[in-house]
């Protein structure tokens, strides 16, 4: 088994300016090599700050965090911040002057497509200037690949397009990427490993395949689901629906089912009474 390439332990994050709250508490997690990670939950779960501490722009309040070096990995932040007096071609040139032995200009050139080279950065809409981000941390060659909301300006075919070539140029390289995002589509078709964030801890961490099947919905009259954890449950009448984490063999009256990502991730994210994952 590979060592993974993001390792946290005891990793907490404290911003004095918002308050003194905790934006990450007490994470410890282990993201191993060359997998697609999708990194989910709430609006300021913790998802962003997560990020930009694994990429070395933020230092942590308590505990640790190791990912590759700088050189070795890529960040593309929500808000892409580019130098709008330049043009694309000049931005890409300096990409590449700011890493002359691994920069890779075919690779930047498939994501930047049909943009100008001689348009500014700062009359590129929303979009171009995400196409333009992301050739900027591919054509760097990296390890690891940091992307926070990366396709929410996009609209569906170019971010149908772009997740494409993400990935398959991910695949080539035996890239990791860890990625952000509200479109659980998305994800859903995309990745292979779930990190879900929520009040700031971790709550889910392993491969999607393993957490699916490690899940079971459940949907029957009114009864015990000891000894299941119950992750969530609703009634209708006097039929009952909830979402299991299996402890042994399903018994009962039960229409049993593999849930969705989509709904995995929903029934997790709700208020419970059931135990916390």
């Amino acid at each position: 088994m590979t060592d993974p390439v993001i390792e946290a332990d005891g990793l907490g994050m404290r911003y004095r300016r918002r308050g003194g709250g905790w934006a990450l508490k007490d994470c410890t997690l282990a993201l191993p090599a060359g997998r697609v990670v999708a990194v989910v939950g709430p609006n300021g779960a913790g998802k962003s700050t997560l990020l930009g501490l694994a990429a070395g722009l933020l230092r942590p309040t308590e505990g640790r965090i190791t990912a590759p070096t700088r050189d070795r990995l890529a960040y593309v932040a929500q808000d892409k911040p580019l130098y709008g007096q330049l043009t694309v071609a000049e931005t890409l040139r300096l990409g590449h002057e700011l890493n002359p032995d691994r920069w890779d200009p075919a690779a930047a050139e498939r994501i930047t497509g049909p943009l100008p080279g001689n348009a500014r950065v700062r009359t590129l809409s929303g979009g171009q200037r995400t196409r333009l981000a992301l050739a900027l941390a591919l054509g760097k060659r990296p390890e690891l690949l940091l992307l926070d909301e990366p396709m929410a300006d996009l609209d569906p075919l170019a971010r149908r397009e772009l997740m494409g070539a993400l990935l398959a140029d991910a695949a080539e390289r035996g890239t990791t990427v860890a990625m952000s995002s509200h479109i659980l589509t998305e994800l859903e078709g995309s990745c292979d490993h779930l990190l879900l964030v929520q009040d700031g801890r971790i709550r889910l961490d392993g491969a999607i395949d393993d957490l699916l099947a490690a899940h079971t919905l459940l949907t029957g009259p009114i009864a015990d689901l000891a000894p299941h954890t119950v992750v969530d449950s609703r009634t209708t009448g006097r039929q009952l629906t909830a979402l299991v984490r299996r402890e042994g063999p399903v018994e009962g009256p039960w229409e049993t089912a593999e849930p969705s990502l989509e709904e995995l991730l929903l029934a997790h994210l709700r208020p419970t009474e059931g135990a916390p994952a």
